[in-house]
């Protein structure tokens, strides 16, 4: 009969589960955000960032995921400077929800409010992928367990590539502000590179909850001990 499999422990079980939340979360939401609202149009419209899906028939998954991902970060426990890094970009992730973008609205018509709600929705969303980089380049890479060394290297890879293309993505979305307007309004540059890193991020974090899952598996049993070589007779 085959032996029962032993489940992970509590605490990494958890762990891993949050990890691969938040990572299943970050990957769907630019994606489930574009197609529904192509449902909902009826034809494919790329916003002029991820946010804006807050202005249209998407909004409550826009703040449903934003909400989802950081209660997550918000939840998750590692170690200490994990948790603290974790907590605030959480609670980064759900202002991000609830202070929306600005729309495009002709100069002069947005008000006071408008203007530093959007600024928070700036500040915060820019907080946010920082803190989503320091964890692909620093904590993820330091809290790899002992193990294969090629398994690490190759986890170490990745989380290194996920935390350029969030870092690069940063930067190419403010570089994008020197475009022309018209230019902009074609290659929606913001939307792409908010895109990429938060499908870099996703990935990032599934990656981690599978190394926490094959950390936590026990070593297979030792099989018996081998007997001693009986003695020839002389």
């Amino acid at each position: 009969m085959d032996p029962v499999p032993v489940r992970p422990p509590q605490d990494a079980m958890t762990v891993r589960r949050l990890r691969l939340g938040i990572g299943v979360v970050g990957i769907a939401l630019p994606i489930v955000l574009t197609a529904g609202n192509a449902l909902l149009t009826g034809r494919v419209t790329l916003l002029d960032s991820i946010s804006g899906f807050y202005h249209t028939g998407m909004r409550d998954v826009f703040v449903g995921g934003m909400c989802a991902i950081g209660v997550f970060l918000i939840c998750y426990r590692y170690r200490r400077l994990d948790d603290a890094l974790s907590t605030v970009a959480g609670v980064l992730a759900v202002a991000v929800a609830l202070f929306p973008t600005a729309t495009d609205a002709p100069a002069g018509t947005l008000t006071a409010d408008d203007v530093i709600i959007g600024r928070v929705h700036q500040i915060a969303a820019a907080a946010l992928f920082v803190l989503l980089a320091v964890f692909c380049l620093f904590r993820f890479p330091a809290s790899e367990p002992s193990g294969a060394a090629r398994g690490r290297r190759v986890r170490n890879g990745i989380y290194y590539a996920c935390g350029g293309l969030i870092l690069s993505a940063i930067t190419l979305a403010v570089a994008s502000n020197a475009l022309p307007e018209a230019t902009r309004d074609t290659l929606k540059p913001l939307f792409w590179c908010e895109a990429v890193a938060v499908l870099a991020f996703g990935a990032a974090w599934l990656v981690k909850g599978e190394e926490l899952f094959r950390a936590a598996r026990p070593a297979p049993p030792a099989g018996p001990p081998a007997r001693a070589a009986r003695p020839v007779p002389g």
